[in-house]
């Protein structure tokens, strides 16, 4: 989760790594911290905090190296803190280390090299991985590329790491083994980064490393090994996206700029993937793989946080209209439960990007027990979607606002494909498909719409903004919505919310409905409506406060709510797209009303690449 840049080449290291590191700064802002290499001396500064607080120390004491690394963390092992932030060096000085992920033995290898002398500075499991580099280098006369090779065969967990050492000052080595790592290529230049959008400014030509890769790096070559010492052919491949893409572009948030961009991300994800004529998608990225798919005993979907509630919707659009047994599993638990799989299974894996270390684990415990597995994920060339048999890509762009949005309304496009796709080779007539085509074409337009509410409900903001706790309501498609719309206001506003099916409501939460509990309740016409308007009865009838997610059109629904916002009509199995964007814009404002840092959220980090 934490953030990894580096830099080798003729410029002026600091403002490159600096700039990359306020670029990955949604990955982790716990503290920062940079090393530089000068003559045959490294350099180290670090601050708890954010990115501002290092770049204002190093605008004073900066220098001109031309190699250097930055790390911006996202506390595991070891309290926020100036000594706990990376980099990290060794006992001599001379071997700088930063790291993203957890070294699992950390504890007995420090052990160890505490009886051999080591001196520890930190309560970091990271430190342990210089003294051991150390170790193999200084102690046993290795050379840095042999020693660091070493260390990390002794080491059990995950790491993308970057390695100075102050005896080789043309020399960054990095690797990588469960945590992202990437490398770019420029002229006369290199740059190594935990993700893409930290180097897309300089370079668009990468390398992604695999599990068990080093990547040695001097000023004129890179030579791609694996731990084992063997040589490894990689592709160059293109990055996809420009600069402007990861800047705000005049939005006060991250977040409020990719809410905004639901329109065009949503239709970015059907684009040139719909069918008119016969009324169906078409996923080239799982084509080899419908049959297995169609003809699954059972589909089992692994995802966690926002993703697991886009996979709960796809499992009801699945189940409703291809029939075909889905269930929806915390990729946190999944290998810890010991699932129920075989080669008639297949797994489904969704993250936004790609790097989820449960997501991850969940996929190679399936493929272990032989199931086909296929991923939806944003990010092209992580590791999901280089691990799994076949994939679909979202098409989203880059999400930097930690509470995600966008990618959401993504996975949902992407499922409602799937579920056409599926519907469409086993009973769904033509004519069927060519309705559904034309009304999921229609929803960026009305996502739009929607998005013209927004100073309406800014002021349903303002007015609930002090409120300690929010009931969210919803059933059917919505119940997921409404698990995922009380998550966006926990993530960003702290306000404690809890989401409910709503026939759930009586038993246990109407306890808690009072005149200051806001309860919002997701209420268009569709199959449930009925049932929905009852249970707002039974809120008001306790002087509870309700915010109404409606269907245009219906004006009844406002002698039963405090407040209506109101969505277009659609099909019910393409609602979610529609009502959880007001559900974005209430967490939004108000946890800008309440001075919440929006886009970085305490304690949260965007890509969660540790368990």
């Amino acid at each position: 989760m934490c953030g990894i840049v580096g830099y080798i080449g003729q410029k002026n290291a600091i403002p490159i790594l600096i700039e990359g590191l306020k670029r990955l700064e949604y990955r982790g802002y716990d503290s920062a911290g940079v090393a530089t290499l000068l003559d045959n001396r490294i350099y180290i500064q670090k601050e708890a905090g954010k990115i501002h607080k290092i770049d204002k120390r190093i605008q004073k004491n900066g220098n001109n190296s031309t190699l250097g690394i930055g790390h911006t963390r996202w506390a595991t092992h070891g309290a926020p803190s100036s000594l706990n932030a990376h980099p990290h060096d060794d006992c001599t000085g001379k071997i700088t280390v930063i790291h993203n992920g957890i070294i699992e033995n950390f504890l007995s290898l420090k052990a160890e090299l505490t009886e051999k002398g080591h001196r520890f500075k930190t309560e970091t499991d990271t430190e342990v991985l210089a003294h051991l580099i150390e170790e193999f280098y200084c102690k046993d006369g290795m050379p840095l590329e042999a020693a660091i090779r070493a260390a990390l065969i002794g080491v059990e967990g995950t790491y993308g790491i970057a390695v100075l050492c102050a005896d080789e000052p043309d020399l960054i080595i990095g690797a990588k083994k469960g945590s992202p790592l990437v490398v770019g290529i420029g002229d006369d230049e290199y740059f190594i980064a935990s993700d893409i959008s930290a180097i897309v400014g300089h370079t668009k030509n990468v390398t992604y490393l695999d599990d068990n890769e080093m990547a040695i790096i001097n000023r004129h070559n890179l030579t791609i090994k694996t731990i084992e010492d063997q040589l490894v052919e990689k592709d160059v491949e293109q990055i996809q996206f420009d600069l402007e893409r990861i800047e705000k572009g005049g939005y006060p948030h991250f977040m409020l700029k990719e809410i905004m961009e639901q329109p065009q991300t949503v239709f970015d994800s059907m684009r040139g993937r719909l069918l008119d004529e016969e009324g169906v998608a078409k996923l080239g990225g799982i084509g080899h793989e419908l049959e297995s798919l169609l003809y699954a005993r059972r589909v089992l979907v692994t995802a966690c946080g926002t993703s697991w509630h886009a996979a709960l919707i796809g499992e009801y659009m699945i189940e409703d209209f291809v029939r075909i047994p889905v269930e929806v599993e915390y990729a946190s638990e999944f290998r810890y439960r010991d699932p129920i799989i075989d080669r008639d299974t297949v797994v489904i894996a969704i993250s936004q990007s790609g790097e989820t270390a449960d997501t991850l684990a969940a996929i190679r415990e399936a493929k272990r027990k032989k199931a086909k597995v296929l991923g939806i994920c944003n990010v092209v060339g992580s590791s999901i979607a280089r691990e799994t048999d076949a994939g679909i890509y979202l098409h989203a762009g880059p999400e930097i606002g930690v509470a995600s949005t966008k990618a959401f309304t993504s996975q949902v496009t992407v499922l409602s494909l799937v579920t056409l796709l599926l519907a469409r080779m086993s009973t769904m007539s033509a004519s069927r498909g060519r309705m559904i085509v034309n009304e999921i074409k229609s929803i960026p337009d009305k996502i739009s719409k929607i998005l013209q509410s927004n100073e309406y409900i800014k002021e349903i903001a303002e007015r609930y903004a002090s409120s300690q706790n929010f009931l969210y309501l919803g059933r059917g498609y919505n119940f997921p919505v409404a698990l995922e719309g009380a998550l966006k206001l926990k993530e960003i506003s702290y306000i404690h919310a809890e989401g409910y099916p709503a026939a759930e409501m009586k038993h246990g939460p109407i306890a808690l409905i009072d005149e200051n509990m806001p309860v919002v309740f997701i209420a268009t016409k569709d199959s449930t409506y009925d049932k929905i308007t009852s249970n707002i009865e039974e809120v008001k009838a306790r002087c509870g406060r309700v915010i109404a997610i409606a269907t245009e059109g219906d004006s009844s629904i406002k002698d039963k709510a405090d407040h209506v916002i109101y969505v277009p009509e659609t099909y019910e199995l393409l609602t979610p797209l529609l009502t959880i964007i007001p559900l974005q814009l209430l967490a939004y404002h108000i946890a800008v009303i309440r001075g919440c840092d929006v886009d970085q959220p305490r304690n949260l980090a965007k890509s969660v690449t540790v368990e």
